[in-house]
Protein backbone atom coordinates (compact mmCIF):
# COMPACT_ATOMS: atom_id res chain seq x y z
CA UNK A 1 0.00 0.00 0.00
CA UNK A 2 1.37 3.43 -0.95
CA UNK A 3 2.86 5.74 1.69
CA UNK A 4 0.34 8.55 1.00
CA UNK A 5 -2.53 6.18 1.73
CA UNK A 6 -0.88 4.99 4.94
CA UNK A 7 -0.19 8.55 6.09
CA UNK A 8 -3.69 9.67 5.19
CA UNK A 9 -5.24 6.88 7.20
CA UNK A 10 -2.99 7.65 10.18
CA UNK A 11 -4.28 11.22 10.09
CA UNK A 12 -7.90 10.09 9.78
CA UNK A 13 -7.50 7.80 12.78
CA UNK A 14 -5.83 10.59 14.74
CA UNK A 15 -8.71 12.92 13.85
CA UNK A 16 -11.32 10.34 14.84
CA UNK A 17 -12.73 9.91 11.32
CA UNK A 18 -11.72 6.22 11.19
CA UNK A 19 -11.52 3.83 14.12
CA UNK A 20 -8.78 1.23 14.42
CA UNK A 21 -11.16 -1.69 13.91
CA UNK A 22 -12.50 -0.13 10.69
CA UNK A 23 -9.19 0.04 8.84
CA UNK A 24 -9.74 -3.19 6.88
CA UNK A 25 -12.66 -1.41 5.18
CA UNK A 26 -10.10 0.88 3.52
CA UNK A 27 -6.90 -1.16 3.07
CA UNK A 28 -5.69 -4.76 3.15
CA UNK A 29 -4.94 -6.34 6.57
CA UNK A 30 -1.16 -5.90 6.38
CA UNK A 31 -1.51 -2.21 5.57
CA UNK A 32 -4.07 -1.87 8.35
CA UNK A 33 -1.53 -3.32 10.78
CA UNK A 34 1.04 -0.78 9.57
CA UNK A 35 -1.39 2.08 10.18
CA UNK A 36 -2.14 0.83 13.69
CA UNK A 37 1.58 0.58 14.50
CA UNK A 38 2.07 4.18 13.42
CA UNK A 39 -0.86 5.33 15.53
CA UNK A 40 0.26 3.36 18.59
CA UNK A 41 3.84 4.63 18.20
CA UNK A 42 2.63 8.23 18.10
CA UNK A 43 0.34 7.84 21.09
CA UNK A 44 2.74 5.88 23.30
CA UNK A 45 6.11 7.22 22.19
CA UNK A 46 7.31 3.60 21.92
CA UNK A 47 9.33 2.09 19.10
CA UNK A 48 7.00 -0.68 17.91
CA UNK A 49 8.73 -1.51 14.62
CA UNK A 50 9.71 -4.94 15.97
CA UNK A 51 6.02 -5.90 15.95
CA UNK A 52 6.11 -5.51 12.17
CA UNK A 53 8.62 -8.37 11.77
CA UNK A 54 6.16 -11.21 11.28
CA UNK A 55 6.27 -14.00 8.71
CA UNK A 56 2.62 -14.58 7.86
CA UNK A 57 -0.09 -12.70 6.00
CA UNK A 58 -2.17 -10.60 8.36
CA UNK A 59 -5.27 -11.93 6.61
CA UNK A 60 -4.40 -15.43 7.83
CA UNK A 61 -4.52 -14.20 11.42
CA UNK A 62 -7.90 -12.50 11.07
CA UNK A 63 -9.79 -15.27 12.93
CA UNK A 64 -7.25 -15.11 15.78
CA UNK A 65 -6.68 -11.43 16.56
CA UNK A 66 -8.41 -8.04 16.53
CA UNK A 67 -6.76 -4.68 15.87
CA UNK A 68 -3.58 -6.44 14.80
CA UNK A 69 -0.38 -4.38 14.86
CA UNK A 70 2.03 -7.23 14.14
CA UNK A 71 3.42 -10.29 15.83
CA UNK A 72 5.46 -11.30 18.87
CA UNK A 73 8.33 -13.68 18.27
CA UNK A 74 9.02 -16.30 20.93
CA UNK A 75 12.12 -18.49 20.58
CA UNK A 76 11.30 -22.09 19.70
CA UNK A 77 13.47 -25.04 20.68
CA UNK A 78 13.07 -28.80 20.62
CA UNK A 79 13.52 -31.40 23.29
CA UNK A 80 14.24 -34.99 22.41
CA UNK A 81 13.87 -37.04 20.43
CA UNK A 82 11.94 -39.15 22.88
CA UNK A 83 10.31 -42.51 22.27
CA UNK A 84 6.58 -42.62 22.94
CA UNK A 85 4.39 -45.71 23.20
CA UNK A 86 0.99 -44.04 23.03
CA UNK A 87 -2.52 -44.99 22.16
CA UNK A 88 -2.33 -42.60 19.21
CA UNK A 89 1.32 -41.49 19.08
CA UNK A 90 4.07 -44.02 18.57
CA UNK A 91 7.75 -43.77 17.80
CA UNK A 92 10.48 -41.21 18.28
CA UNK A 93 9.48 -37.54 18.31
CA UNK A 94 11.05 -34.14 18.84
CA UNK A 95 8.93 -31.94 21.14
CA UNK A 96 8.59 -28.30 19.97
CA UNK A 97 8.68 -25.78 22.82
CA UNK A 98 8.28 -22.00 22.61
CA UNK A 99 9.55 -20.19 25.69
CA UNK A 100 11.66 -17.35 27.00
CA UNK A 101 12.61 -19.23 30.18
CA UNK A 102 16.25 -20.15 30.04
CA UNK A 103 17.13 -23.77 30.92
CA UNK A 104 13.57 -25.06 30.41
CA UNK A 105 14.19 -26.83 27.12
CA UNK A 106 17.53 -28.11 28.42
CA UNK A 107 15.79 -29.56 31.47
CA UNK A 108 13.06 -31.30 29.45
CA UNK A 109 15.69 -32.49 26.98
CA UNK A 110 17.63 -34.13 29.82
CA UNK A 111 14.46 -35.86 30.97
CA UNK A 112 13.81 -37.07 27.43
CA UNK A 113 17.29 -38.59 27.16
CA UNK A 114 16.79 -40.47 30.42
CA UNK A 115 13.37 -41.70 29.31
CA UNK A 116 14.90 -42.95 26.06
CA UNK A 117 17.69 -44.67 27.94
CA UNK A 118 14.97 -46.49 29.89
CA UNK A 119 13.27 -47.64 26.69
CA UNK A 120 10.75 -44.84 26.24
CA UNK A 121 7.58 -43.63 27.94
CA UNK A 122 4.04 -44.96 27.78
CA UNK A 123 1.15 -42.51 27.37
CA UNK A 124 -2.62 -42.87 27.13
CA UNK A 125 -5.64 -40.60 26.94
CA UNK A 126 -7.99 -41.98 29.59
CA UNK A 127 -11.00 -39.69 29.13
CA UNK A 128 -12.15 -37.06 26.65
CA UNK A 129 -14.89 -34.47 26.87
CA UNK A 130 -15.01 -30.71 26.41
CA UNK A 131 -17.56 -29.14 28.75
CA UNK A 132 -19.92 -26.22 28.93
CA UNK A 133 -22.18 -25.72 31.97
CA UNK A 134 -25.11 -23.30 31.68
CA UNK A 135 -26.94 -22.18 34.81
CA UNK A 136 -30.74 -22.15 34.97
CA UNK A 137 -33.03 -20.39 37.44
CA UNK A 138 -35.99 -22.32 38.89
CA UNK A 139 -38.54 -21.44 41.57
CA UNK A 140 -37.29 -23.69 44.37
CA UNK A 141 -35.54 -26.95 45.18
CA UNK A 142 -38.58 -28.99 44.14
CA UNK A 143 -38.42 -27.51 40.65
CA UNK A 144 -34.64 -27.97 40.70
CA UNK A 145 -35.04 -31.69 41.37
CA UNK A 146 -37.71 -31.92 38.68
CA UNK A 147 -35.43 -30.25 36.12
CA UNK A 148 -32.50 -32.52 37.02
CA UNK A 149 -34.75 -35.56 36.60
CA UNK A 150 -36.13 -34.28 33.30
CA UNK A 151 -32.61 -33.77 31.97
CA UNK A 152 -31.52 -37.27 32.96
CA UNK A 153 -34.56 -38.73 31.20
CA UNK A 154 -34.16 -36.64 28.04
CA UNK A 155 -30.48 -36.80 27.16
CA UNK A 156 -31.30 -38.32 23.72
CA UNK A 157 -33.52 -35.29 22.93
CA UNK A 158 -30.81 -32.89 24.06
CA UNK A 159 -28.23 -34.86 22.05
CA UNK A 160 -30.29 -34.51 18.86
CA UNK A 161 -30.60 -30.75 19.36
CA UNK A 162 -26.95 -30.20 20.24
CA UNK A 163 -25.55 -32.34 17.45
CA UNK A 164 -27.73 -30.58 14.86
CA UNK A 165 -25.26 -27.66 15.07
CA UNK A 166 -22.08 -29.60 14.28
CA UNK A 167 -20.87 -32.27 11.91
CA UNK A 168 -18.14 -33.39 14.30
CA UNK A 169 -19.16 -32.95 17.92
CA UNK A 170 -20.93 -35.69 19.89
CA UNK A 171 -22.75 -35.11 23.18
CA UNK A 172 -21.53 -37.72 25.65
CA UNK A 173 -23.31 -36.77 28.87
CA UNK A 174 -25.17 -34.08 30.79
CA UNK A 175 -24.64 -33.94 34.55
CA UNK A 176 -27.00 -31.82 36.70
CA UNK A 177 -25.78 -29.98 39.81
CA UNK A 178 -28.32 -28.31 42.13
CA UNK A 179 -27.57 -25.35 44.41
CA UNK A 180 -30.82 -24.00 45.88
CA UNK A 181 -32.86 -22.58 43.02
CA UNK A 182 -29.89 -22.81 40.64
CA UNK A 183 -29.44 -25.79 38.35
CA UNK A 184 -26.12 -26.20 36.54
CA UNK A 185 -26.00 -28.65 33.64
CA UNK A 186 -22.48 -29.77 32.75
CA UNK A 187 -22.57 -30.82 29.09
CA UNK A 188 -19.60 -32.93 27.94
CA UNK A 189 -18.83 -33.36 24.23
CA UNK A 190 -16.43 -35.41 22.16
CA UNK A 191 -14.97 -32.70 19.90
CA UNK A 192 -12.67 -35.03 17.90
CA UNK A 193 -9.50 -33.21 16.80
CA UNK A 194 -10.72 -29.73 17.73
CA UNK A 195 -10.20 -28.20 21.14
CA UNK A 196 -13.86 -27.42 20.67
CA UNK A 197 -14.89 -24.53 22.93
CA UNK A 198 -16.79 -22.70 20.18
CA UNK A 199 -18.33 -25.96 19.01
CA UNK A 200 -19.67 -26.93 22.43
CA UNK A 201 -20.89 -23.42 23.22
CA UNK A 202 -23.03 -23.30 20.08
CA UNK A 203 -24.27 -26.86 20.58
CA UNK A 204 -25.12 -26.26 24.23
CA UNK A 205 -27.09 -23.14 23.35
CA UNK A 206 -29.28 -25.23 21.03
CA UNK A 207 -29.91 -27.77 23.81
CA UNK A 208 -30.76 -24.94 26.23
CA UNK A 209 -33.47 -23.74 23.86
CA UNK A 210 -35.09 -27.16 24.14
CA UNK A 211 -34.89 -27.10 27.94
CA UNK A 212 -36.53 -23.68 28.14
CA UNK A 213 -39.25 -24.77 25.73
CA UNK A 214 -40.02 -28.02 27.57
CA UNK A 215 -39.60 -27.01 31.24
CA UNK A 216 -40.24 -24.07 33.56
CA UNK A 217 -36.53 -23.31 33.90
CA UNK A 218 -35.03 -20.03 32.66
CA UNK A 219 -31.51 -19.84 31.28
CA UNK A 220 -29.48 -17.25 33.21
CA UNK A 221 -26.08 -17.71 31.59
CA UNK A 222 -24.76 -20.08 28.96
CA UNK A 223 -21.65 -20.48 31.10
CA UNK A 224 -22.24 -20.88 34.82
CA UNK A 225 -18.53 -21.41 35.68
CA UNK A 226 -19.00 -25.08 36.49
CA UNK A 227 -17.51 -25.86 33.07
CA UNK A 228 -14.84 -24.68 34.25
CA UNK A 229 -12.85 -22.76 31.64
CA UNK A 230 -9.58 -20.89 32.27
CA UNK A 231 -9.92 -20.95 36.06
CA UNK A 232 -8.44 -23.26 38.71
CA UNK A 233 -11.24 -25.69 39.57
CA UNK A 234 -11.49 -28.92 41.50
CA UNK A 235 -14.26 -30.17 39.20
CA UNK A 236 -11.73 -30.38 36.37
CA UNK A 237 -9.30 -32.28 38.57
CA UNK A 238 -11.98 -34.83 39.46
CA UNK A 239 -14.18 -35.05 36.36
CA UNK A 240 -11.68 -33.95 33.72
CA UNK A 241 -12.09 -31.46 30.89
CA UNK A 242 -10.75 -31.71 27.37
CA UNK A 243 -8.46 -34.72 27.54
CA UNK A 244 -7.35 -36.56 30.66
CA UNK A 245 -3.96 -38.03 29.79
CA UNK A 246 -1.24 -39.87 31.68
CA UNK A 247 2.36 -40.86 30.94
CA UNK A 248 4.81 -43.02 32.84
CA UNK A 249 8.25 -44.63 32.69
CA UNK A 250 10.29 -47.19 34.63
CA UNK A 251 13.96 -46.25 34.91
CA UNK A 252 16.62 -48.74 36.01
CA UNK A 253 18.62 -47.74 39.09
CA UNK A 254 21.88 -47.49 37.16
CA UNK A 255 20.36 -45.01 34.70
CA UNK A 256 19.11 -42.83 37.56
CA UNK A 257 22.50 -42.88 39.22
CA UNK A 258 24.63 -42.46 36.07
CA UNK A 259 22.54 -39.89 34.20
CA UNK A 260 20.67 -38.03 36.94
CA UNK A 261 23.36 -38.25 39.64
CA UNK A 262 20.89 -39.17 42.34
CA UNK A 263 19.02 -42.26 43.54
CA UNK A 264 15.51 -43.62 43.07
CA UNK A 265 14.97 -43.28 46.83
CA UNK A 266 15.86 -39.58 46.78
CA UNK A 267 13.57 -38.82 43.84
CA UNK A 268 10.65 -40.69 45.41
CA UNK A 269 11.10 -38.94 48.76
CA UNK A 270 11.35 -35.49 47.21
CA UNK A 271 8.23 -36.12 45.17
CA UNK A 272 6.27 -37.12 48.27
CA UNK A 273 7.48 -34.32 50.51
CA UNK A 274 7.44 -31.61 47.84
CA UNK A 275 4.75 -32.44 45.28
CA UNK A 276 2.30 -34.18 47.62
CA UNK A 277 2.73 -32.92 51.19
CA UNK A 278 3.95 -29.45 50.25
CA UNK A 279 1.21 -28.99 47.67
CA UNK A 280 -1.42 -30.19 50.14
CA UNK A 281 -0.21 -27.71 52.77
CA UNK A 282 -0.34 -24.95 50.15
CA UNK A 283 -3.89 -25.92 49.17
CA UNK A 284 -2.73 -26.46 45.59
CA UNK A 285 -4.97 -27.96 42.90
CA UNK A 286 -1.89 -29.35 41.17
CA UNK A 287 0.43 -31.84 42.86
CA UNK A 288 3.46 -31.49 40.60
CA UNK A 289 6.75 -29.65 40.27
CA UNK A 290 6.37 -27.58 37.09
CA UNK A 291 4.02 -29.23 34.61
CA UNK A 292 2.80 -25.76 33.57
CA UNK A 293 6.23 -25.07 32.06
CA UNK A 294 6.01 -27.80 29.45
CA UNK A 295 2.30 -27.32 28.84
CA UNK A 296 2.74 -23.59 28.21
CA UNK A 297 5.77 -24.02 25.96
CA UNK A 298 4.16 -26.71 23.83
CA UNK A 299 0.86 -24.80 23.73
CA UNK A 300 2.62 -21.76 22.27
CA UNK A 301 4.57 -23.87 19.77
CA UNK A 302 1.46 -25.68 18.48
CA UNK A 303 -1.22 -22.96 18.44
CA UNK A 304 -3.23 -23.85 21.53
CA UNK A 305 -5.21 -21.41 23.69
CA UNK A 306 -2.51 -20.29 26.10
CA UNK A 307 -5.00 -19.28 28.82
CA UNK A 308 -5.97 -22.92 29.19
CA UNK A 309 -2.59 -23.65 30.73
CA UNK A 310 -4.57 -23.03 33.94
CA UNK A 311 -6.40 -26.31 33.47
CA UNK A 312 -3.54 -28.05 31.68
CA UNK A 313 -1.29 -27.74 34.72
CA UNK A 314 -3.89 -29.51 36.88
CA UNK A 315 -1.67 -32.58 37.23
CA UNK A 316 -0.39 -35.12 39.74
CA UNK A 317 3.14 -36.52 39.65
CA UNK A 318 3.93 -39.83 41.36
CA UNK A 319 7.30 -41.47 42.01
CA UNK A 320 8.08 -44.76 43.71
CA UNK A 321 10.60 -47.59 43.79
CA UNK A 322 10.09 -50.55 41.48
CA UNK A 323 10.44 -54.10 42.86
CA UNK A 324 13.83 -54.27 41.13
CA UNK A 325 15.07 -51.13 42.90
CA UNK A 326 14.56 -48.77 39.95
CA UNK A 327 12.36 -45.70 39.70
CA UNK A 328 8.77 -45.47 38.49
CA UNK A 329 7.52 -41.96 37.62
CA UNK A 330 4.15 -40.90 36.24
CA UNK A 331 2.33 -37.69 35.39
CA UNK A 332 -1.48 -37.53 35.09
CA UNK A 333 -2.95 -34.39 33.54
CA UNK A 334 -6.66 -34.22 34.34
CA UNK A 335 -7.80 -31.44 32.01
CA UNK A 336 -5.59 -30.87 28.98
CA UNK A 337 -7.54 -28.88 26.37
CA UNK A 338 -5.85 -29.27 22.99
CA UNK A 339 -6.70 -29.53 19.31
CA UNK A 340 -4.97 -30.02 15.99
CA UNK A 341 -7.57 -28.18 13.89
CA UNK A 342 -9.04 -24.70 14.26
CA UNK A 343 -7.91 -21.73 16.29
CA UNK A 344 -4.22 -20.92 16.29
CA UNK A 345 -3.26 -24.25 14.71
CA UNK A 346 -3.77 -22.71 11.26
CA UNK A 347 -1.02 -20.11 11.62
CA UNK A 348 2.19 -21.04 9.75
CA UNK A 349 4.66 -21.38 12.63
CA UNK A 350 2.15 -23.16 14.84
CA UNK A 351 1.21 -25.52 12.01
CA UNK A 352 4.93 -26.27 11.63
CA UNK A 353 5.09 -27.16 15.32
CA UNK A 354 2.28 -29.66 14.81
CA UNK A 355 4.07 -31.00 11.75
CA UNK A 356 7.18 -31.67 13.85
CA UNK A 357 5.02 -34.01 15.93
CA UNK A 358 3.21 -35.35 12.85
CA UNK A 359 -0.24 -34.45 14.20
CA UNK A 360 -1.50 -31.48 12.16
CA UNK A 361 -5.10 -31.48 10.94
CA UNK A 362 -7.82 -34.05 11.36
CA UNK A 363 -6.78 -37.53 12.37
CA UNK A 364 -7.82 -40.92 11.04
CA UNK A 365 -9.79 -41.99 12.95
CA UNK A 366 -11.22 -38.62 14.00
CA UNK A 367 -9.80 -37.52 17.32
CA UNK A 368 -6.57 -39.48 17.01
CA UNK A 369 -4.41 -36.43 16.23
CA UNK A 370 -5.78 -34.57 19.22
CA UNK A 371 -5.08 -37.61 21.39
CA UNK A 372 -1.57 -37.87 19.96
CA UNK A 373 -0.84 -34.21 20.78
CA UNK A 374 -2.08 -34.75 24.33
CA UNK A 375 0.18 -37.79 24.69
CA UNK A 376 3.19 -35.83 23.40
CA UNK A 377 2.59 -33.04 25.91
CA UNK A 378 2.17 -35.56 28.73
CA UNK A 379 5.51 -37.20 27.89
CA UNK A 380 7.16 -33.77 27.74
CA UNK A 381 5.70 -32.95 31.16
CA UNK A 382 6.95 -36.30 32.47
CA UNK A 383 10.45 -35.49 31.23
CA UNK A 384 10.33 -32.07 32.86
CA UNK A 385 9.16 -33.48 36.18
CA UNK A 386 11.84 -36.17 36.17
CA UNK A 387 14.59 -33.69 35.39
CA UNK A 388 13.59 -31.17 38.05
CA UNK A 389 13.07 -33.76 40.78
CA UNK A 390 16.50 -35.21 39.98
CA UNK A 391 18.10 -31.77 40.02
CA UNK A 392 16.70 -31.24 43.49
CA UNK A 393 17.91 -34.69 44.54
CA UNK A 394 21.44 -34.03 43.31
CA UNK A 395 21.30 -30.42 44.58
CA UNK A 396 22.22 -29.21 41.10
CA UNK A 397 19.20 -26.97 40.48
CA UNK A 398 20.85 -23.64 41.29
CA UNK A 399 24.22 -24.55 39.77
CA UNK A 400 22.56 -25.72 36.53
CA UNK A 401 20.87 -22.35 36.09
CA UNK A 402 24.09 -20.55 36.95
CA UNK A 403 26.13 -22.63 34.48
CA UNK A 404 23.66 -21.93 31.71
CA UNK A 405 23.94 -18.20 32.33
CA UNK A 406 20.33 -17.80 33.39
Amino acid sequence: MSEPTISTLVERVRDGDVRLHELEEHVDPDAAATVRRRVVAEQSGADVDAFGEYAFDAADADPNIDNMIGGVQVPVGVAGPVTVDGGSLSGSRYLPMATTEGALVASVNRGCSVIDAAGGATARVTKSGMTRAPVFRVADVAEAEALASWVRDNVPTLRTAAESTTSHGELREVTPYVVGNNVYLRFAFDTKDAMGMNMVTIATREACDVIEAETDASLVALSGNLCSDKKPAAVNAVEGRGRSVAADVEIPREVVEDRLHTTPEAVAEINTRKNHVGSAKAGSLGFNAHVANTVAAMFLATGQDEAQVVEGANAITTAELTPEGGLYVSVSLASLEVGTVGGGTKLPTQAAGLDVLGVRGGGDPPGSNGDALAEAIAVGALAGELSLLAALGSRHLASAHADLGR
